[in-house]
């Protein structure tokens, strides 16, 4: 029987009622498909902050680093705005991506039927189902890269320096082409060749690495007509891949479709597949112990972190089907609609649990 070390990170706000209603799922899935979970809890965060000063102590890097996979509430609150950024909750975040070495992320968008009408575009585009996935480089690009002020002819002025290696474009290139073998066979490389030099690197390291995988479909699209099309007719997409600033826009976008922010569920891997996986809502402090809460984003967390990490695809199946089974007859407060039964945090954990 397979054994998996599993590290809860549940953060600040609602994190603990939403991980704690994951860990539940996933425990009734690893007895019904035969394998075990170990957890150890750690702190990062705002919740970090009180207890440590800082928002991701070392003890934290060490365990995350030991375990299998890591799952994450959320982090963050008004409580910790006024600190300097390096000390706030986020920049934990940051931290704990690079001390894991987490250069993918997995964003997926993805309409459950029962919630069409909740999403913002017309049942006609959306078409019968929309299932799009958009793989985000994250540990490189304009963000990491080389950044200050000076002055420009007596004027203050600020840059920053998109940068990509090649051995950096083709490594996400690749988890972008395993993603579209083991779905559609059909990839979107999303760039700006056009204009900036660093995309069109991009997109000839794309266009190279797509030479090992003959069966994939690979287009290209300038990042602003990508986020034309999506609204558009966003089924024509399966796999995207793009860099890290073109990835936080666009995957934001394509969540959106779905309807509802606590639906959505997001993974970030490293070379090992080891992985943080965290829904992409925030810690939502207004509504935090009042059990109300949409736990099914980080339960799909879960789901993802089983078929991506853990090689256990039918629990991550069974999971999946029961989340959908579930939005049939039930709803939190935040996708409520008439017709359905309100439910609580606690009690949407119990009934995904049921139908496993």
């Amino acid at each position: 029987m397979k054994n998996y070390k599993l590290v809860l990170l549940k953060g600040d706000g609602i994190g603990p009622e939403i991980v704690d209603e994951a860990v539940k799922v996933l425990n009734k899935a690893a007895d019904k498909f035969g394998f075990t979970v170990e957890y150890d809890e750690a702190l990062l965060g705002g919740c970090a902050i009180d207890a440590t000063g800082v928002p991701l102590p070392d003890e934290t890097v060490a365990k995350c680093k030991a375990a299998d996979s890591v799952l994450l509430g959320a982090v963050g609150g008004p409580k910790w705005d006024t600190l300097p950024g390096n000390l706030r909750p986020e920049a934990g975040l940051l931290g704990i991506r690079g001390a894991l070495g987490l250069f993918a992320n997995l964003r997926p968008a993805v309409i459950f039927e029962p919630l069409k009408n909740a999403s913002p575009l017309k049942g006609e585009i959306i078409g019968k189902a929309l299932d799009i996935m958009v793989v985000r480089e994250l540990t490189g690009g304009i963000y990491f890269g080389e950044r200050g002020r000076k002055d420009v002819n007596g004027n203050p002025a600020a840059y920053d320096t998109e940068l990509y290696t090649v051995p950096e474009i083709e490594r996400i290139a690749r988890v972008a082409f395993e993603m579209a073998m083991n779905r559609n066979k059909k990839l979107t490389s999303v760039d700006k060749a056009n204009v900036l030099e660093s995309s069109r690197l991009w997109r000839e390291t794309v266009i190279r690495v797509s030479k090992e995988y003959p069966e994939v479909e690979l287009n290209h699209l300038y990042v602003d007509n990508c986020a034309m099309q999506l609204v558009r007719d966003p089924g024509q997409f399966d796999v995207i891949v793009t860099s890290n600033i073109f990835g936080d826009i666009l995957s934001d976008e394509a969540s959106m479709i779905s309807g509802s922010i606590g639906m959505l569920a997001s993974a970030s891997l490293n070379e090992n597949k080891a992985g943080l996986y965290e829904p992409i809502h925030g810690s939502a402090p207004d509504i935090a112990g009042q059990g109300i809460a949409n736990p099914l984003a980080t339960i799909l967390s879960v789901s993802m972190m089983l078929k991506h990490s853990l090689d256990q695809p039918e629990a991550a199946d069974a999971i999946e089907k029961a989340v959908a089974k579930v939005l049939e007859t039930h709803r939190t407060p935040d996708i409520y609609t008439d017709g359905t039964t309100k439910v609580s945090t606690k009690e949407m954990g119990d009934l995904v649990c049921s139908l496993i």
